[in-house]
């Protein structure tokens, strides 16, 4: 995990997986050397999660990569997913219709070196690879089920970027929609090594309809979303604290979700999300805890009627607050560093190193 990255405008199955293990093995992305549009090299990178369709166009630059084109959209398309085991047919036209935007901004941009990943809603869905094949005839594109493995990786790789100079250990999280991936990572001489990680079988959307949604959330169903976190939790941080530097706490956390985002928005008094004020921003463990027991106190219509939060995310938020107290939990007393950018990120900055291209002006 050493990626550098200046990213763009970006967002928020069974028991946990997890494993002390090298960075996932590195895999051809599709369409060889990237094109010049102009003088330009572009790349793109798509990642289709349970609730979020999220595109990023960039090209090489002297500090990592420039953002040429984004795009980000609410599709749930893991609504239901939990109780049915499938895929809706709204959900998956919803996505279609994302999808369909994503392609023709890649076909704009002519970008020929791309990876297009889609994650936890598709991986446990019957009808995933169906779906996948549809958007294949529909759209054109052809996207990869990524393992959990590879995820992790990924969004670590983009986070990495934000550890900060004098960490020398960190806890990354990446809460999803239908997972939440958590990783141990040590510094090292080219960046940062993932030394143990977990996907856990809890997102703000399976974690939300597992305890009956999220619009009304009392204290005993916030307190029961919690224990299932922490139960799922409970693999992970025994294997950390086997870890030679594990017993005393990692120097800080480094989150990047739009649960994370939406706290650190919310914190800073933002009247609406403004990417440029959050990614890279800290954030005390109480002044996350102060924010969540604010959220916890108001209704769907207050917390729909916050401009960093939204009607979209209002009744999932509260689900991430319980996935971020449990994750705080584990490792307390920490700062948490605050990333507006991941899974693309890494997607990108994986595809320019092997390029030869990360960290030099086209």
């Amino acid at each position: 995990m050493d990626a550098t990255a200046n990213s763009g405008p970006s967002r928020g199955g069974q028991a946990g997986h997890h494993g002390r293990s090298p960075p996932a093995g590195q895999r051809r992305e599709r369409g060889g050397q990237a094109q010049t549009r102009g003088d330009e090299l572009t790349y793109g990178a798509l990642d289709l999660g349970t609730n979020n369709c999220r595109l990023l166009v960039a090209s090489p630059s002297a500090s990592g990569f420039k953002v040429v084109d984004a795009f980000s959209r609410i599709v749930r398309l893991g609504e239901g997913l939990g109780r049915h085991g499938r895929l809706n047919d709204a959900a998956m036209e919803r996505t279609i219709e994302a999808l369909r935007v994503c392609s023709n901004k890649l076909k704009w941009h002519r970008v020929a070196r791309q990876r297009l990943v889609a994650t936890e809603a598709c991986r446990l869905s019957a009808n995933g690879a169906e779906f996948i094949a549809r958007v294949a005839e529909e759209t054109g594109l052809e996207l990869e089920i990524i393992d959990r493995e590879t995820e992790a990786h990924l969004a670590a790789a983009g986070a990495e970027p934000l550890l900060a100079s004098d960490a020398q250990t960190a806890v990354v999280f990446d809460i999803g929609g239908g997972s939440t991936e958590v990783m141990w990572v040590r510094r090292s001489e080219t960046g940062a090594d993932v030394m143990a990680w977990i996907s856990l079988a809890a997102g703000v959307v399976t974690l939300s309809e597992r305890h009956g949604g999220g619009r009304d959330v009392h204290p005993e169903k916030y307190d029961a979303m919690r224990a299932d976190v922490r139960q799922l939790m409970q693999p992970f941080v025994a294997e950390v604290q086997e870890l030679p530097d594990g017993g005393s706490g990692p120097d800080h956390l480094l989150g990047t979700s739009g649960t994370v985002t939406t706290i650190a928005g919310v914190h800073l008094g933002l009247r609406h999300y403004d990417r440029s004020r959050v990614d890279g921003c800290w954030l005390m463990s109480d002044e996350a805890e102060k924010v969540t027991l604010h959220l916890r106190g108001l209704n769907y219509e207050d917390r729909a009627a916050n401009g960093c939060i939204g009607r979209e995310r209002a009744d999932l938020v509260l689900a991430g607050c319980a996935i971020l107290d449990e994750i705080r939990a584990a490792f307390p007393g920490q700062r948490i560093r605050v990333a507006d950018r991941g899974l693309r990120e890494g997607i990108l900055a994986q595809m320019m190193r092997a390029d030869g291209h990360l960290g030099k002006r086209t």
